[in-house]
């Protein structure tokens, strides 16, 4: 069910996101060529123990998973595109580190990522962010009441396009609020005035991201 929200309750979500956005930066921070990813998980334990704020991934067992993740952020590395796992992992030179974290505040959620490098940096592992953080700004500009969510997918597949990158359909963005995924689902590629007309007081996480090579997901 798509939900809308009041102004009140859209202010009531804000603390949730300046949390999520504080540690993302302080994760990033840490990170450096032989840093654990397990360090990175219990940074950002801490600052939910200290906050008092709540994980939305440590129980979180989605369908396509064995178990629930256990984690309280992702850390994908490389060819992980997603749902990475913190595990017994030192940061290589070079590395793409997607870091993403969702945690809840007075029962309002908050879901959001980055990506970078860790040390050197391949240009063409600093071109396909490049591309992603252009799709994610194309998107929000998008997302105007009386467009649709098929203008959003549109506006981020184009940018995937202009790179020559491809666009995996089965993960994208979503509805947040109470929940952390919600509706609508939001692809990432999609055609213009299609779906969902968005209306005032919708809340969605966009989440654009890309493959270099393929638009397949294997595990």
């Amino acid at each position: 069910m798509i939900e809308l929200h009041t102004p009140a309750e859209i202010e009531a979500m804000r603390p949730a996101g300046r949390f999520v956005a504080s540690v993302l930066v302080a994760v990033r921070e840490a990170t450096t060529v032989g840093t654990n990813l397990l360090e990175l998980d219990a940074i950002a334990h801490q600052m939910i123990r200290d906050a008092g704020a709540e994980s939305c991934y440590i129980d979180y067992h989605p369908s396509f998973g064995g178990s629930p993740f256990g984690k309280v952020i992702c850390t994908s590395i490389n060819d992980a595109v997603l749902h990475g796992l913190p595990h017994d992992y030192a940061i290589a030179d070079g590395d793409i580190v997607s870091i993403d974290f969702a945690a809840s505040i007075d029962g309002w959620v908050c879901d959001s990522a980055i990506s970078f490098v860790a040390g050197t940096a391949d240009p063409e592992d600093l071109r396909i962010i490049k591309a992603t953080e252009e799709a994610l700004v194309a998107g929000i500009a998008a997302a105007t009441v009386g467009n649709a969510i098929g203008d959003i997918s549109a506006a981020i597949g184009d940018v995937a396009d202009s790179y020559g990158y491809g666009v995996n359909l089965d993960f994208g963005g979503h509805g947040v609020g109470r929940e952390m995924h919600g509706d609508p689902h939001v692809p990432n590629d999609g055609r213009p005035g299609r779906g969902y007309k968005l209306r005032e007081g919708l809340v969605i996480a966009i989440e654009p991201w890309f493959m270099r090579d393929t638009d397949e997901i294997f595990t």
